[in-house]
């Protein structure tokens, strides 16, 4: 992960207890500079990661399997909270995108061999397509880091 032009203490944001820094980090992948975000903001105490995909070096990995896709999806933004100081156990939220409900288990159930003894609230929606067709599910992750 690389710091991403932009960060500031503080950067208009304030949250209840905290000094409220801020931030960023990219992860070099092919869409953060040209759209403009990055992989991972912490603001304060929480950590959230911008939308996750199997993209490994620029290539969807795991083409045609969604269970797999979204085990890589999570380890992408896992990799990307720890960066910041998040552990699994921090994950509060998570967003899932699915193009076709008939992923809807594989997902699920991939989600929940990561997160099945932390249990954070959780949303799984049906898009009808993500940047790249071969992507099936995209995930956000959102972690609160309590007093680190």
């Amino acid at each position: 992960m690389t710091a991403v032009a932009g960060d500031s203490a503080g950067a208009g944001l304030e949250l209840p207890g905290d000094g409220a820094a801020v931030t960023r980090l990219g992860s070099g992948g092919p869409w953060e500079a040209l759209y403009g975000y990055c992989r991972v903001v912490r603001a304060g105490r929480l950590a959230i990661t911008a939308g996750c995909t199997s993209t490994v070096d620029g290539r969807v990995a795991h083409v045609g399997d969604a269970a797999a896709q979204t085990a890589q999806a999570i380890r992408i933004g896992l990799d990307a909270l720890a960066e910041v100081g998040a552990e699994p156990a921090d994950v509060v939220r998570t967003r899932m995108y699915v193009t076709d409900r008939i992923y809807a288990d594989e997902v699920g159930r991939a989600h929940n061999a990561v997160f099945g003894s932390v249990r954070p609230v959780a949303t799984m929606v049906v898009v009808a397509g993500l940047i790249d067709p071969d992507h099936l599910v995209e995930v956000e992750l959102e972690a609160w880091l309590g007093d680190r």
